[in-house]
């Protein structure tokens, strides 16, 4: 602030005698100011070609972190004798193994805010995501070649697109993730489409998509398998079956295929930030229904659902890599519980749950939904269905005709806290996930003492088990809390 009022000061000195008046002045600071900003961009791109044309080194590839596996807990039909008991309220005692809920940090921006350019093309390019059509400007006189697979060739094809006749396909890309609501993954996977449909396929594609996604903030690396660009990204998560390279103590990931050897570029561009897998928002893909599937209470027949799902969606989520936050295999469970359902989903579906729930209080909704989940889908192993543990979002469980403990538990929680506003955690055992409720009624059963609040045992896997019942054979001293949104 002090050295805007100090260059303003100067700037209405120089022109008091010709009479400026404070907003032309201040016009004149905004203009140098933008000037400075696109200054430091294009000196910034300068300097990153000058450091590609000479700072390239071969890296042995880091293996590939696999996903945990576990002997997983069969699920338990409560006994009907188990039925009758009166529930007691038993404190489970977790006092030190607690995952706290992680801070999602902004997407990240530009280095410096990229202008509008009124002169540049208006020819679009039409391309496909996931079912959805996008456009950007992108014109014929736009298009390059590289000379080769040379770093030479590279840098000076940076140089080329570091022109501003392409800050208006920047300003697109950046647009379609802040309409659209993409994650980072899916940004990521827009501009690989992005680029195919500007320039075909090959190494202008893959430089094209790495700029664009440097210029829009993000840290990534190139590199060279052979003749053949490749781009490397850099993640918050540890990404599982995915193998990596470590670049000045940081894990980095090649888009696309896995190579063993691979000579790299560690160019740094001014304020990047890797690339986040948390999904914050609901995403505003093109809606294509799937077959209507109709899911039934076995206690509450009257709660039963006709779901549909969007599947351009779980076209998305079948292509989202598992990971692990801050070296904790739990934090997986929460990046696909803390992920909202789509709206088109949530418009349909809460609706029809609530009226039904209408009237009841908060044991007896959650009574209900238990139910629902705990009878109405088909439970059935990861490694029969899927070859490997696979966890999934809500939709899918809506979705694929099997899920197990995990993906019920991600489902049950979902619907509580977007239906009942309740706050919920998972619980984890060796081999099982279940999951527990804040209620802000006096309800009775097992119960998880965290800070003074009270979290309820709803286990959706204990098959018709009532709320508060541990699932028989769980260890509660190896239990470890999974905080939730």
């Amino acid at each position: 602030m002090r050295n805007f009022l100090l260059m303003l000061f100067a700037i209405l000195s120089v022109y008091s005698r010709a009479q400026v008046t404070f907003q032309d002045a201040y016009d004149q600071f905004k203009q140098q100011a933008q000037e400075r900003y696109e200054n430091f961009r294009e000196e910034a791109n300068r300097a990153y070609a000058d450091f590609v044309r000479q700072a390239w080194e071969e890296h042995q590839v880091v293996p590939a972190i696999p996903r945990p596996k576990e002997e997983e807990v069969p699920p338990v039909v409560i006994p009907d004798d188990d039925l009758l008991k009166p529930i007691e309220s038993t404190p489970i005692k977790i006092e030190e193994e607690v995952i706290e809920v992680p801070t999602v940090d902004p997407q990240p921006l530009p280095v410096e805010p990229i202008r509008e350019l009124p002169t540049v093309t208006e020819e679009k390019v039409s391309f496909t995501l996931y079912g959805t059509s996008m456009q950007v400007r992108f014109g014929k006189q736009q298009a390059f070649k590289l000379n080769g697979s040379t770093p030479d060739a590279v840098a000076d094809g940076w140089e080329q697109l570091s022109k501003r006749n392409y800050d208006n396909l920047i300003r697109d890309c950046l647009e379609l993730r802040i309409t659209m609501q993409l994650s980072d993954w899916a940004y990521l996977k827009m501009l690989d489409k992005m680029a195919q449909a500007c320039v075909g396929g090959g190494n202008e594609a893959t430089l094209l998509m790495a700029y664009v996604y440097c210029q829009s903030g993000y840290k990534m690396r190139l590199g060279m398998d052979g003749t053949r660009l490749r781009m490397l990204y850099a993640s918050k998560h540890s990404i599982y079956d995915k193998d990596c390279f470590m670049l000045s103590g940081e894990g980095f990931y090649l888009y696309g295929a896995d190579a063993n050897r691979v000579t790299i570029c560690e160019a740094t561009f001014p304020k990047e930030k890797p690339l986040s897998l948390w999904i914050p928002q609901a995403m505003k893909l093109a809606d294509r229904r799937s077959d209507v599937r109709t899911l039934t209470s076995m206690r509450y027949p009257d709660m039963q659902m006709q779901v549909s799902v969007n599947r351009n969606m779980i076209d998305f989520m079948n292509d989202y890599p598992t990971s692990m936050s801050g070296g904790n295999y739990m934090t997986r469970w929460a990046m696909y519980a803390n992920t909202p359902m789509e709206e088109r989903l949530k418009g349909e579906l809460l609706p029809k749950f609530k009226e039904k729930l209408k009237g009841l209080g908060q044991k007896e909704a959650v009574e209900r939904l238990l139910n629902w989940v705990q009878t109405a889908f088909v439970y059935e192993y990861d490694d029969k269905v899927w070859g490997g543990d696979r966890t999934f979002f809500a939709e899918e469980s809506l979705y694929y005709p099997y899920c197990d403990c995990e993906d019920r538990s991600i489902l049950f929680t979902r619907l509580v806290r977007d239906l009942l506003g309740l706050k919920c955690i998972l619980i984890y055992y060796p081999g099982h996930l279940a999951s527990a409720v804040q209620f802000t009624e006096s309800v009775q059963g097992d119960y998880i003492q965290l800070n003074g609040t009270r979290f309820v045992v709803c286990d959706p896997t204990y098959i018709g088990a009532p709320i508060g019942c541990t699932m028989s054979g769980m260890d509660n001293a190896t239990a470890t809390v999974i905080l939730l949104e």
